[in-house]
């Protein structure tokens, strides 16, 4: 059983990842503003460089780590991932991919395991849409691991059931701290977790359970995206 842990990183220069599945339902945003792009690197023992438009704007890139939010232009981008230390984009292990950020959005890239390990990537859009009380926060879980489908415990008992790799899920609860742990679809016996996860009012919580079940490498990386009012309600 892997502990959860919080992904922490910084990241000064553009870069993002490749994309497999599609985008998620957003919040609210401006088509002029700048996009918001946040990465996840989840592929357990894989440093890589991330490329952009064929330039190196990541260098080794290590796994557990998340970067950003990065503001980008709107606009399309070529996006390649190779081993650490290539010395170009010719040779990617993922990618390249054409990836088109629209303005206003806030987005999360994640490189991770297919459900049989294969290293691939998913763009999430993140749901920036405010929850409507200042006393209740969201909880997206988002299932990138090597692993069959999963439910979601919390306090002991599922509340979310049967999450396959890429997919998610989104619960509206109370703000606070909640006891949540990841088991087998249809058991209770956790593969990560229990650990104590914190519900914050007004933002969304998004936790990513990566790695491997088969090589007892999974884990667990949380982001806390800020919430937005309507577009009617912009200044």
């Amino acid at each position: 059983m892997r502990k959860m842990t919080y992904a922490a990183g910084a990241l000064s220069l553009a870069a993002s990842l490749a994309f497999a599945a599609p985008a998620q339902a957003g919040g609210w945003h401006h088509d002029d503003d700048p996009a918001l792009l946040s990465v996840l690197h989840a592929v357990p023992g894989l440093t890589v460089d991330v490329w952009v438009n064929g330039k190196l704007t990541l260098d080794d890139f290590t796994p557990g780590t998340l970067a950003g939010p990065l503001e980008l232009a709107p606009g399309d981008y070529q996006i390649a991932i190779t081993a650490a230390d290539a010395t170009s984009a010719a040779n990617p292990v993922i990618g390249p991919v054409d990836v088109d950020l629209e303005g206003g959005g806030n987005y999360t890239a994640v490189a991770h395991l297919n459900t049989d390990g294969v290293p691939t990537a998913s763009l999430f859009t993140n749901d920036t849409k405010a929850p409507g009380d200042d006393e209740k926060g969201k909880l997206t879980v988002r299932h990138v691991a090597a692993a069959p489908a999963v439910d979601v415990l919390a306090g002991g008992a599922p509340v979310i059931e049967g999450l396959s790799n890429p997919d998610e899920a989104t619960l509206k609860l109370k703000a606070g701290t909640i006891s949540a742990s990841v088991a087998a679809a249809g058991t209770t016996d956790p593969v990560i977790g229990p650990a104590d996860i914190t519900v914050e009012g007004g933002k969304n919580t998004i936790v990513y359970a990566w790695g491997s079940l088969a090589d007892g490498t999974l884990d667990v990386a949380v982001q806390v995206v800020d919430g937005k009012k309507p577009a009617g309600d912009c200044d």
